[in-house]
């Protein structure tokens, strides 16, 4: 018997990397999982991933899962998504705002229409997409929204500065998921009443995936300073299927949360070994 047995779940950025991982895991757990992103196919996108890849691994493997291609940029897009998972499976049960659009660029140089489709995906999509799934949620009492952070989301703090103040560029993204944790925990407060749990998770290490290789933050998919993705995969999981009181309103990150729970004996990185923000500290 699985920790999610005919549960219907949404997955954003499941064509690659963590969505992915995540999207198999449940569907591992007996989760009825709606595949969402932009690439379709192999080849539509310069990295490896894609929405067919994603459900052909989780049907040879057993479990059940569809695909629905989507631009979370638009909002009419993000009500979409929600409108076609409950009409492919039923009302959504677990929503995983995990897609993410990520530009590396100083501030000085930003475009204004990166600035502003980075905010579209990052944010306004997790917000709609959760705001939609709620209408679902909220008759029937219950639910888990989970948002997926970044440890980009801990600042560089105040000067002077050195050469090792962060990521080059990353303030857009960092700014971007240390909104989302806010609202993470404000969500949270608000539709406790209902029996919905809203939680945030980070990696405690840099997770390799297309998308971090491609960015330069690990030197490969096995990176051994990495963290796999099935770490991600198991505290998602976690957090979609403990009790409400034991997790709504958590900001934390995957190894913190897999040792406090018992699932792993050690751990290192954000949360374990060095602070994460002020938002997983309350």
């Amino acid at each position: 018997m699985g920790k999610l047995d005919g549960k219907v779940v949404v997955v954003t950025g499941a064509s690659r990397g963590i969505g992915a991982e995540i999207s198999a895991r449940f569907a591992g757990e007996g989760g009825k999982i709606v595949c969402a992103a932009r690439t379709v196919r192999e080849g539509d996108h310069p990295l490896e991933g894609s929405l067919e890849k994603t459900v052909a691994d989780i049907k040879e493997a057993g479990g059940e899962a569809a695909a629905v291609a989507v631009n979370l940029a638009r909002p009419e897009e993000c009500e979409r998504l929600i409108e076609e998972a409950q009409e492919l499976y039923g009302p959504v049960d677990v929503l995983v705002n995990n897609a993410a659009l990520t530009y590396f660029i100083p501030i000085k140089d930003f475009p204004t229409s990166r600035w502003i489709r980075s905010w579209e995906v990052n944010f306004h999509a997790p917000f709609i997409l959760s705001r939609t799934a709620l209408g679902q949620m909220i008759p029937r009492r219950s639910g888990s929204i989970i948002n997926i952070s970044s440890g980009a989301a801990v600042g560089p703090g105040r000067g002077p500065y050195g050469d090792n103040t962060g990521i080059a560029g990353g303030a857009c993204y960092g700014a971007e998921k240390a909104a989302l944790e806010r609202f993470t925990q404000g969500l949270a407060s608000e539709v406790y009443e209902y029996g919905i749990s809203v939680t945030c998770v980070s990696p405690s290490l840099v997770v390799p995936t297309p998308g971090t290789v491609y960015h330069n933050l690990v030197t490969g998919m096995d990176d051994p300073k990495g963290e796999p993705m099935s770490v991600m995969a198991d505290a998602a999981l976690l957090l979609a299927t403990e009790p409400l009181d034991a997790v709504t309103g958590r900001v934390t990150y995957s190894q913190q949360i897999l040792l406090e729970f018992g699932w792993i004996t050690e751990g290192q990185g954000r949360g374990v070994t060095t602070p994460g923000t002020g938002f997983s500290e309350i």
